[in-house]
């Protein structure tokens, strides 16, 4: 028997590469990147909700548009760098769990986004 070579494979750290590493962000990248473009589009269709309002209802419901339209792309932001995040971190066991929390907030962050804005709009 050869005593440098072993039956027994190296014992796991945590900078072996972890072969499942890319189902987790891809995952989160195919439900988050609809999610958001449905939500910029119902976004963007929010200010018809006011074509029939005049006068002061008007201007409370654009004043509040134009605030809340930049915070939501602000939000998409956000999770635009969250996701490309949950893709960075290098493809190694340690990084198993922050990744798959990146890629978990990722398309709960698209939700809160559009909760936010909803929130901030005053809609008639």
């Amino acid at each position: 028997m050869n005593p440098t070579s072993s039956a027994t494979p190296a014992p796991s750290t945590d900078t072996d590469r972890h072969p499942g590493a890319f189902v987790a962000p891809l995952v989160s990248t195919l439900l988050t990147l609809p999610m958001a473009a449905v939500a910029f589009f119902f976004v963007g269709l929010a200010p018809m909700a006011c074509d029939s309002c005049g006068g002061a209802v008007s201007d409370r419901f654009d004043d509040s548009y134009n605030l809340a339209f930049p915070v939501f792309g602000f939000g998409l932001a956000v999770v635009l760098v969250v996701l490309l995040s949950a893709w960075a971190l290098p493809w190694r066991r340690g990084n198993a769990a922050a990744r798959v929390w990146l890629a978990v907030i990722a398309p709960a962050a698209v939700v809160f986004d559009f909760i936010v804005f909803h929130g901030l709009v005053d809609w008639p």
